[in-house]
């Protein structure tokens, strides 16, 4: 008599458990990765350190995303989608235009304070040149709705009279962007050459308040 097989424990889970247990540890992965490469750069970060780090086997890291390289895009696609899934909360499209623009301004400039682990991502596939974030479609195509959503505002306030015409949202997204990134991303190096206060929470009030204020008076229609 042949002795009983001994039932795997997950063969005895339910199969959305299971599931719910993939995507978990996809997850650890994914979070445990992007501090990995913000803190070491993409040369430096190390996969063994990541499976250490996850409590798993690095043989499990690849069965997930194949390679290092394809772990640092899913690792900037989950990055970018964080903020493109909050700007889509935004609901700029049933605010006033004026309200609406100080509002994208306030959002970008709180996101990126809050996350200074996307600037660095940002920063550093910046400097790898852009070669992951050009291979992946769902970075690109994420970026579609709240360019929509600019170019929606922009056109109501044309219409309303508050708003110049002929603005590019891509551009005006682009401004904002770097004026919000600057004060996380050069910090360190313009606090201590200037003297300047960038990091106390009366400073990030008032170069939140700063950009908004820039923004608008940029866009709005003299």
């Amino acid at each position: 008599m042949e002795p009983a097989r001994k039932i795997d424990e997950a063969e005895t889970k339910p199969k959305r458990s299971r599931k719910r247990d993939r995507e978990k540890t996809r997850q650890e992965i994914l979070d445990i990765a992007l501090e990995e490469f913000t803190e070491n750069g993409f040369a430096a970060a190390n996969t063994d350190v990541i499976a250490a780090r996850a409590g798993i086997t690095k043989r499990l890291i690849f069965y997930y995303f194949n390679s290092k390289e394809e772990l640092f895009v899913a690792v900037l696609d989950a990055a970018y989608t964080k903020m493109r899934r909050a700007e889509e909360d935004l609901g700029l499209d049933g605010l006033l235009p004026e309200a609406a623009i100080r509002t994208l301004a306030a959002f970008t400039f709180d996101f990126d304070q809050n996350n200074p682990a996307f600037v660095r991502l940002v920063l550093i596939e910046n400097l790898l040149h852009g070669r992951h974030v050009a291979r992946s479609s769902k970075a690109r195509a994420m970026t579609r709705p709240i360019i929509d959503q600019i170019r929606r505002v922009l056109a109501r306030g044309v219409v309303e009279g508050v708003i110049r015409p002929g603005i590019d949202p891509v551009e005006l997204h682009m401004t904002l962007s770097a004026l919000c990134f600057f004060s996380v991303s050069n910090r360190h190096t313009f606090e201590p050459q200037f003297s300047y206060d960038m990091s106390s929470s009366e400073a990030k009030a008032r170069r939140r308040a700063e950009i908004a204020d820039l923004i608008w008076r940029y866009v709005r229609k003299e």
